[in-house]
């Protein structure tokens, strides 16, 4: 019987131990990777729902803002929803908060203020949430024509500043120049306004001036800028019995003015909000006071050089210019969300508050900043000088520090009494009314709504 080769494995002898060996490093591995992986998944980012009432160009730049936090952050991110207008969206967030689906900020416009105020079991005052969270947060970082007028009457900030703007004069350079003005040099004061206004009307101009946003401009901002009280218990900030006092003389012979004016054209009512900015932009009319932030609308939209300037003030009235007040919208937190929503929410509104995320705001939608270190930042980019008329609305807003007067508004149903104040300046405007009539009519109107809120009030 042949004996049989003993054939030669062509593997090493210690093959099967390799493969073990490899195969439980391997194990080991898988294991590590799974250890450090778990923390991960845990740490998942918390998402932070914010309804918002921005659409459009301003839209973009806020879900820009939302992704860059996003970027930043790896515990939290800010999700936010587009609601519709600002009523809508507070409409919105009501509802859900009595499902208890409501998401942990709101965007409000300011004149709700006095509202939001009201509902205390419903929000989360921001001071308190930035303390609570230990997040750092100092007031006096931010500007106080801005900060006050969404604080307490201790001082402490209830919402967090967000979109702000404030009334600035526009006018049409080339019409001044046919009109023999200087187009260097925008009237300071409304009898310098009306003269303009009227050289204008005489060469041919369809309209010396007009405005948008009648009540913000010629009632509220004109209150302020000569420090006059809009309201009696420091404007509604001092308690919920406030009272209405737009019909002092001051306003009065404002009022009167304007209406007289519009006999001859030199001023011409173009509606409420912002329907008479067209007029503007296509040449009809030769100076337009309407918001700060529409600046960059106006220059896109108007074929012709653009001059800028503060609002117009009487120079009889004493202590004229005081500075103007905001409009536009703030960033409410509401109650009942979990903890770590919160955290992120503060983390939020501290990155809000950078001085290169402000001044980016800023400079891409035409708001304010809101803070003095992201202006000053703004200006050492350049941007003033290469942009002219883009720093107006802060030094009107800073011209002077706040007053009790000029701080801002704290009136409940604001909303609806500028509907009634706005009611009775078109009485005035078309001559049904005279000017003391109409703003009586404005005061009794209102402050039947400011009883009806107090009495609404759970703090009453």
């Amino acid at each position: 019987m042949p004996r049989l080769k003993q054939v030669r494995s062509p593997l090493p002898r210690d093959t099967g131990r390799a493969i073990v060996i490899s195969a439980s490093s391997l194990l080991r591995i898988l294991a590590a990777f799974i250890v450090l992986a778990m923390p991960l998944q845990a740490r998942a980012a918390t998402d932070i729902a914010l309804w918002h009432a921005m659409s459009g160009e301003l839209g973009r730049q806020l879900e820009k803002l939302a992704a860059d936090f996003n970027a930043s952050e790896s515990d939290y991110r800010i999700v936010p929803a587009y609601k519709g207008n600002y009523t809508e969206t507070v409409t919105a967030a009501i509802f859900a908060f009595r499902s208890r689906s409501q998401p942990a900020i709101v965007q409000v416009n300011e004149v709700a203020t006095a509202t939001m105020t009201a509902a205390k079991g419903a929000i989360y005052p921001v001071f308190t949430m930035m303390r609570d969270m230990n997040e750092p947060f100092s007031l006096g970082d931010y500007l106080p024509a801005v900060s006050g007028y969404y604080t307490d009457a201790a001082g402490n900030l209830l919402s967090f500043p967000f979109n702000s703007s404030t009334p600035i004069l526009y006018y049409n350079k080339t019409m001044f120049r046919d009109a023999g003005l200087d187009p260097e040099t925008p009237p300071k004061t409304w009898p310098e306004l009306g003269l303009a206004a009227k050289r204008m009307r005489e060469r041919g101009a369809v309209c010396g001036f007009t405005t948008s946003w009648p009540s913000w401009i010629h009632i509220e901002n004109f209150s302020a800028f000569h420090n006059l009280p809009l309201a009696t218990r420091t404007n509604g900030f001092a308690g919920l019995d406030a009272e209405l006092t737009i019909n002092n003389p001051v306003v009065v012979q404002h009022i009167a003015q304007l209406a007289e004016w519009q006999k001859d054209k030199v001023f011409d009512y173009g509606g409420r909000g912002q329907s008479a900015e067209p007029r503007f932009q296509k040449g009809e009319c030769g100076i337009f006071i309407g918001s700060s932030a529409t600046r960059a609308d106006i220059k896109a939209n108007s074929k012709f050089d653009i001059g800028y300037g503060m609002m117009p003030y009487w120079p009889d009235v004493k202590n004229a210019p005081q500075n103007s007040i905001i409009g536009g919208a703030t960033l409410w937190v509401l109650r009942d969300r979990p903890r770590a929503e919160y955290k992120g929410v503060a983390r939020f509104f501290a990155y809000l508050s950078q001085p290169g995320v402000q001044a980016a705001w800023h400079q891409n939608t035409g708001y304010l900043p809101i803070t003095r270190a992201a202006f000053e930042l703004t200006r050492a980019q350049g941007f003033y000088e290469r942009n002219p008329g883009s720093a107006i609305s802060f030094e009107e807003i800073t011209l002077h520090q706040p007053t009790e007067n000029s701080k801002g508004i704290r009136l409940g149903s604001f909303v609806l009494i500028r509907g009634a104040i706005e009611d009775e300046l078109e009485q005035a405007f078309t001559g049904q009314k005279g000017a003391q009539a109409a703003l009586d009519a404005a005061v009794e109107r209102g402050n039947k709504l400011l009883r009806q809120f107090e009495r609404a009030s759970p703090d009453r």
